[in-house]
């Protein structure tokens, strides 16, 4: 993992989210070309300020880093309402989704 990775994982992940790079960094308290700035290769955010955006694109640090995650936003939200379900529930999902990855073999 490198630069490249995390510079490249921020575009995607603001992308998704459908917020400009102009939004985002003024959302982030910034001027507005910060988000530009870190797309371009020019800087890179510091640890604390990674942790910020993160958060603004609603995934942990660890999701961020998943290279292997396609949509580490959904699996989050997945996550956010798992919490909240009953052992019975959490079951059904767990049936459902190993179903689903089955099917998509």
């Amino acid at each position: 993992m490198d630069d490249r990775f995390i510079r490249e994982r921020i575009s995607d992940l603001r992308i998704k989210k459908g917020v400009s790079e102009y939004k985002m960094s003024l959302d982030l308290g910034h001027s507005k070309g910060y988000i530009q700035s870190i797309s371009s290769g020019k800087s890179l955010p510091s640890v604390t300020e990674l942790l910020y955006i993160c958060e603004y694109l609603g995934v942990t640090p660890k999701a961020f880093f998943d290279a292997d995650s396609a949509a580490p936003q959904m699996v989050e939200h997945i996550h956010d309402l798992a919490k909240d379900l009953s052992e019975k529930d959490l079951q059904v999902l767990i049936y459902v989704a190993e179903r689903l990855k089955e099917k998509d073999r």
